[in-house]
């Protein structure tokens, strides 16, 4: 990330670019080598717009770094954060693995022709139907996450012509510091089996009865938007000790450690996340240290990564629209858009930053609270912007929106969702189109007519 400096009266002002953003001899924002003014007037606006040259960069570094350390290890991409099938292609083209949560992403997968056997297959709450899916595509692991998914599991195993590989989710009691809405490795989850009450051993057992499974390891996620290093570290021992406790009491070796994902990105100048590169470093050097003292072969390491190979990539484009001023109190600034393409402030506080794209090298002085269309009061996507004094239609750029913008987005207010665009070096294509009127009745039946007969 840059930051973007301008001139104004009494000092400077500044704007953080991400990636391959720039500002062009015009003022306007570039994104991967596109002006931002041209893809607005394209696309039209809301538009979600992904430098795919940041996703690949940040991609081959987590792979560089376990290659470079020596470490056998799979980097998948935790789709949940944004999943559509020219994504899903983008992580074909650059190896990764794939992490799907449900049989809509992994129906997804499938139809962008991803290696099923590169695909793990997550969730909390998997029908027998998904599982069903799971084994008829083949996909590479099922990450096993209750007591009643192991008894589907078994069944479909039974009846099946091929061998499952599983693993076993399980809840640390590490608590990662970030909001209580993305935790989920502490003991009170409803993710996995815990570790240090006797689940995880009994989910073991379970299993391996089932002589078509064949149980690869261990897995956790501590929670997401993670700034350093120490609870991974934690994390990673725990569970080390326990595939450890495992090979002593029953003679089962785990040939892999899945330590999830939850890095960090940078939002706002108060965020300060490591590089992708530290994260893997650390986890690295724990599972050595660990595994050496406890003379524990070396399991291959797995990482998911989602929001911080997509978050910072997504921008969203608005146009501005209505004003208004509440003396001694706040600006509004409403826009086309608002928490039905972006959720995530009005559910659990997250902040953004904002610059006008169409005057970028203008002073961003003037405070806004940058509001949304939709009809609820905490539709707000930034409390206090710094832009330039604002005109109806000039386009505001709202960054790092990559990561559960469009994935939570929602049709509330009957809002049609916005167009996706992908853009690299200097070229721009259509990821997702964006929704119509027509869309939004389509899966709607046909009105009825009541009458003294009742509905007909």
């Amino acid at each position: 990330m840059v930051k973007f400096v301008v001139e104004q009266a009494g000092g400077m002002s500044s704007v953080h670019l991400y990636g391959a953003q720039t500002v062009n001899n015009k003022g306007h924002l570039e994104i991967g080598g596109m002006d931002s003014v041209l893809l607005a007037d394209t696309y039209g606006t809301p538009l979600i717009v992904y430098d795919t040259g940041l996703f690949r960069s940040r991609a081959r570094a987590f792979k560089r770094t376990f290659s470079d350390e020596g470490v056998p290890a799979q980097v998948a991409y935790a789709s949940k954060a944004f999943s559509c099938m020219a994504i899903y292609r983008l992580a074909e083209e650059e190896g990764l693995s794939l992490d799907v949560v449900s049989g809509g992403e992994l129906y997804t997968a499938i139809r962008a022709g991803f290696p099923a056997e590169r695909i793990h297959f997550h969730g909390n709450n998997k029908s027998e139907e998904e599982l069903r899916m799971a084994f008829e595509e083949g996909v590479g692991c099922i990450v096993a996450d209750n007591f009643l998914e192991i008894s589907m599991i078994g069944r479909l195993a039974r009846g099946s012509s091929r061998r499952m590989d599983v693993l076993i989710r399980v809840t640390p009691g590490i608590e990662a510091h970030t909001h209580d809405y993305i935790t989920t490795g502490q003991e009170d989850s409803k993710f996995g089996f815990d570790l240090n009450n006797g689940q995880a051993d009994e989910a073991l057992r379970r299993l391996s009865e089932i002589p078509e499974i064949r149980v690869l390891g261990l897995h956790c996620h501590i929670g997401s938007q993670i700034f350093d290093t120490e609870a991974f570290g934690l994390a990673a021992e725990s569970l080390i000790g326990k595939m450890d406790s495992w090979r002593r009491e029953r003679g089962f070796v785990c040939s892999v450690l899945n330590l999830g994902g939850g890095f960090g990105i940078r939002y706002t100048e108060e965020d300060h996340p490591l590089e992708p590169e530290e994260y893997v470093k650390s986890m690295i050097r724990t599972v050595k240290r660990t595994t050496e003292e406890a003379s524990y072969p070396l399991p291959e390491i797995w990482i998911e990564p989602g929001r911080s190979l997509v978050g910072d990539a997504g921008t969203t484009l608005y146009r501005a629209g209505s004003e208004k001023t509440v003396p001694g109190v706040r600006h509004y600034l409403a826009v086309d858009g608002g928490m039905s393409d972006n959720i995530r402030p009005a559910l659990y506080g997250a902040r953004y930053s904002a610059a006008l794209a169409n005057r970028m090298d203008e002073p961003h002085d003037a405070r806004y609270t940058i509001a949304g269309k939709c009809c609820e009061s905490g539709d707000k996507l930034i409390e206090e912007a710094l832009l330039p004094g604002v005109r109806e239609g000039d386009l505001v750029a709202v960054f790092c929106t990559g990561a559960y913008g469009y994935a939570m987005a929602s049709n509330y207010n009957r809002l049609p969702r916005p167009a996706v665009v992908f853009v690299e070096n200097g070229e721009h294509r259509l990821a997702i189109r964006r929704e119509t009127y027509e869309d939004l009745v389509r899966l709607d039946a046909e009105p009825a007519t009541v009458g003294k007969e009742g509905i007909r």
